[in-house]
C-alpha cells in the first residue's frame, strides 16, 4: 500500500535504498506499524526518483538516510531515524533515550559504521536502477540520471 495516497496525512518523507536488503526489510516493519500513515516512503533507486527535484543533492542521498519533514526540513542519519520513530507509536518511547546527547553520539557513530559497508551488503537485483553500484562499476560512463 503506497502512502502517497494519504499526502494530506504526511508529516514526514522518508528517502531510503530499495536496493539494499537490509534497508528494505527495516522499511517494510515500519510501514505496518501504528503511524506509518503520516510517512511517505520514497525508494532512492527508483528510476523516477529525482533527487533534485526534492531538494536532496543526489550523491549525499545516497550515503545516508534523508528525511524530509512537511516544512521541507532534511534530517540526515540518526536525525532521520528519530523523525521516523516520532511518527510511529511503539517506537515513539526511544526517540527522548536516542536524542539524549551521549546516547545519540553513540547511535551516530555506528551509523557512520553501518552507512560505510552498506554498499558492500546484499543487494536487491539492480537491472532496472539507474543506481545500482554493481553497474556503475561495471560500467563507470554510466551516469544516473
Amino acid at each position: 500500500m503506497e502512502k502517497t495516497s494519504k499526502v494530506s496525512q504526511t508529516e514526514i518523507t522518508v528517502f531510503y535504498d530499495g536496493l539494499c536488503q537490509l534497508c528494505s526489510r527495516e522499511i517494510d516493519h515500519y510501514k505496518k506499524m501504528d503511524g506509518s500513515v503520516k510517512i511517505s516512503f520514497v525508494d532512492i533507486t527508483g528510476a523516477g526518483f529525482d533527487a533534485a527535484a526534492e531538494g536532496l543533492d543526489p550523491v549525499k542521498v545516497h550515503q545516508s538516510m534523508h528525511v524530509k519533514d512537511r516544512n521541507g526540513r532534511i534530517y540526515l542519519g540518526v536525525d532521520a531515524f528519530i523523525q521516523i520513530w516520532s511518527q510511529l507509536t511503539k517506537l515513539q518511547k526511544v526517540v527522548p533515550v536516542a536524542s539524549f546527547l551521549p546516547v545519540k553520539k553513540f547511535l551516530e557513530s555506528g551509523y557512520f559504521l553501518f552507512a560505510k559497508v552498506r554498499p558492500l551488503l546484499p543487494r536487491k537485483q539492480c537491472a532496472d536502477s539507474p543506481y545500482c553500484e554493481v553497474n556503475l562499476a561495471r560500467d563507470p560512463v554510466k551516469k544516473p540520471s
